[in-house]
């Protein structure tokens, strides 16, 4: 490993105390321990990281018997949470090779993907098994010392995303891994290595490979992280989201379309920006309101209009989404809620407001109409009308309470029959 002096790089004040006691704490016990990944990159970057991970040679089980109230989760990777005071460090094994018998520890599906990775091994090879080598960085804050083996310090200073080792090889291991070449090229700014970026095209349609559940924790990551905007656009140029959302694409043409989707993701970052809670179900209600808008269209010419049309198309599309990103209801019902209001507030009924105003609903719909209306003049007097609405019956808007859910109800136990 390259050593580099860490002194004049970055700002020791940023450091975690919890995470140098960790570190601290291992070497005691006469183990290798670092602080690694994407803390290292951002100190570099002159950023203070919120979160820090510590890699070791001390295996899970070694590390839970160092630190009271350890415990070790995940089963695809193991990881272990140290608690210190308040804050929660990750502690990981150096990964190694799928060298020789590794069959309990490791295993891919037939298509090559890792389902289970818990081979272990040395400083080198736990580097080589990172992703991309802005994140393979090791930090020895004892000693005030960088091991860099992989470029990856001349890549940040270049500003440059490169996947380690062969791309398309890394990315049938873990398809996953070209949404974090894209996230990070958004949140960073950094532009794409060559052949990571062709390899893309290679391999995108892997994607279909991972479980919806997963990929709507990915989804997360790249809207909900504070760079939705820059994030959405990486996306469509690697056609990257095609493989989350095609209904959301097939709409793009739209007049509109595009530029709606960008301010919500827009909106959404200033309020993470400044600290105000935001929520995935508005978002993805934005971004898949083309398609609804398009399908509902489609019902309306085929002349299959009976009850709402947006209704039945938000029904369409959102089973159709389902099938790639795995939202959860307490999202999706929402977003259904969100696309169901927004006929209804086109009609400006004066007889209707008040009951509409107090739907738990009605300001996350008036947001989305505010966006429909930044391209549809037509709009302009529906916002008016709703927005003297709210300013005569300020205390009604959102009045409605969330309805209770139901508590499930344990089922008797059956007495096993006298012998």
């Amino acid at each position: 490993m390259n050593e580099v002096d860490a002194q004049s790089l970055i700002d020791a004040s940023a450091l975690s105390k919890s995470a140098v006691a960790v570190v601290a704490r291992l070497r005691e016990n006469n183990y290798s321990a670092f602080i690694v990944g994407g803390a290292v990159r951002d100190l570099l970057l002159g950023k203070r990281p919120k979160d820090f991970d510590v890699a070791t040679n001390a295996t899970p089980e070694q590390i839970v018997a160092l630190f009271r109230g350890a415990r070790i989760i995940g089963r695809r990777f193991q990881i272990v949470h140290v608690r210190m005071g308040r804050e929660i460090i990750e502690v990981t094994t150096f990964r190694g090779h799928h060298d020789g018998d590794s069959a309990k520890v490791a295993a891919k599906s037939n298509k090559g993907l890792l389902i289970r990775d818990n081979v272990y091994g040395t400083l080198d090879q736990d580097a080589a098994r990172r992703d991309l080598t802005i994140n393979a960085l090791y930090l020895d804050p004892i000693n005030n010392l960088i091991y860099d083996d992989l470029n990856g310090l001349e890549d940040i200073q270049q500003r440059t995303i490169r996947i380690i080792g062969d791309p398309a090889g890394r990315y049938r291991e873990d398809p996953v891994r070209m949404l974090r070449v894209a996230r990070f090229a958004a949140k960073l700014g950094f532009n794409i290595d060559t052949l990571t970026q062709t390899a893309i095209a290679e391999c995108r349609h892997l994607l279909a490979d991972i479980p919806s559940a997963r990929l709507f924790d990915e989804a997360l990551k790249l809207f909900m992280s504070g760079h939705a905007t820059s994030t959405f656009e990486q996306l469509i140029r690697h056609n990257l989201l095609e493989t989350l959302f095609p209904e959301a694409v097939n709409a793009l043409h739209l007049e509109g379309a595009r530029d709606l989707i960008s301010q919500a993701m827009k909106n959404t970052d200033g309020r993470i920006a400044r600290g105000k809670p935001v929520t995935p179900a508005f978002l993805f209600a934005a971004l898949l309101w083309p398609a609804v808008a398009l399908r509902s269209d489609e019902i309306v010419r085929a002349g299959n209009a009976e009850g709402s049309p947006v209704n039945a198309a938000g029904q369409q599309v959102l089973i159709s989404s389902l099938q790639r990103v795995a939202i959860p209801k307490r999202f999706s019902i929402p977003m259904r809620e969100i696309w169901d209001l927004q006929p209804r507030l086109d009609k400006c009924s004066t007889k209707r407001a008040k009951s509409i105003l107090a739907l738990r609903r009605f300001r996350a719909a008036f947001d989305l109409l505010l966006l429909r209306a930044e391209h549809d003049d037509a709009l302009n007097n529906v916002v008016k009308f709703w927005e003297e609405q709210q300013q005569l019956f300020p205390d009604i808007v959102g009045s409605q309470p969330a309805p209770e859910i139901p508590k499930k109800r344990r089922r008797p136990r059956r007495r096993k029959p006298a012998a």
